[in-house]
């Protein structure tokens, strides 16, 4: 019973937890430090050493931070201990997401979080797209963070310009630590991204009449006639009308009619031949196989 107790406060020693004052890092006595706004580490006082290096607690030191009134939480790191006593000093971001004024109590505990694995993040703006290796930038930008936290609204900073990035997702927990850590990293489609709309090919507009039997034998005059022009012989000679085919006619050219009840896979057969412009299905035409006279090139003086 003695060691299960010694257990238990060896335990409760090892938790840090203090509340504070919380203050941008532009509130930070002496000279600007810009460093401090652009990462996900803050600035804690001397006291607070102290009392971390008598608990022996895990390294690297990371913390949640919460604020209670709002029920908002995030986690950081700590990057030095110069605050005067009874403050901390928070990035810009990092008050925004806890929804903090100057001066606003937070509650601050010692916590020990998973390695990453993988983050997605949602940028908030189109203009992040005109980066031209966003990874590379968020990778640069990464290493003044110690953690990340699920729905956090994240600042960076590229060319003199700040680009905000929401954690959509994190694994293996809600909140993971990016300290000496192999994660992936996915992005979201910015907020306000359109996909561009796929010109669509431009059809001909063909008017389509309603089709019939008699749209069969429709006469287009317009259209092309192959063999219509007129012959010339070489040795000059004008051609022998008599002897030579007869023009086409007009109602002999007929525009085809698509199969509309066409089938994928399925062959049709049309057998319809047309004599003198109208079916032999309606009128019969006498034929008879080999019934021409013959003709030979040299005749044949008759016996007597």
């Amino acid at each position: 019973m003695f060691g299960f107790n010694r257990f238990v406060n060896e335990s409760a020693a090892r938790t840090f937890k203090q509340t504070y004052r919380c203050y941008s890092v532009s509130m930070l006595p002496g000279q600007e430090r810009q460093d401090v706004d652009k990462g996900g580490k803050i600035i804690m006082p001397p006291s607070a050493l102290d009392q971390l290096t008598r608990l022996n607690i895990e390294y690297p030191m990371l913390f949640k931070l919460t604020n209670e009134k709002m029920n908002r939480e995030t986690h950081c790191g700590v990057l030095e201990f110069v605050a005067d006593e009874g403050r901390i000093y928070l990035p810009y971001w990092m008050m925004t997401n806890l929804l903090l004024e100057e001066g606003s109590l937070v509650h601050l505990e010692n916590m020990s979080l998973p390695v990453a694995t993988f983050a997605k993040f949602e940028p908030q703006s189109v203009d992040f797209l005109d980066i031209s290796n966003p990874k590379a930038v968020l990778e640069n930008n990464l290493r003044n963070f110690a953690c990340l936290t699920t729905g956090d609204m994240l600042a960076i900073k590229y060319n003199e310009k700040i680009y905000e990035m929401r954690v959509l997702e994190t694994k293996p927990g809600k909140a993971v630590t990016i300290i000496e850590c192999d994660m992936n990293v996915d992005f979201a489609p910015p907020v306000g991204y359109q996909e561009p709309e796929v010109p669509k090919k431009v059809e001909e507009e063909h008017e389509q009449e309603d089709m019939s039997v008699d749209d069969i034998d429709f006469v287009d005059h317009s259209k092309f006639r192959a063999f219509s022009g007129s012959g010339n012989r070489l040795d000059g000679k004008r051609r022998n009308q008599d002897s030579e085919c007869s023009d086409i006619l007009p109602q002999d050219i007929r525009r085809g009619v698509p199969n509309y009840d066409y089938k994928k896979g399925k062959i049709t057969f049309i057998r319809r031949s047309v004599a003198n412009g109208k079916d032999k299905d309606t009128e019969a035409v006498d034929f008879s196989a080999f019934s021409g006279e013959g003709q030979t090139l040299k005749t044949k003086n008759s016996r007597r």
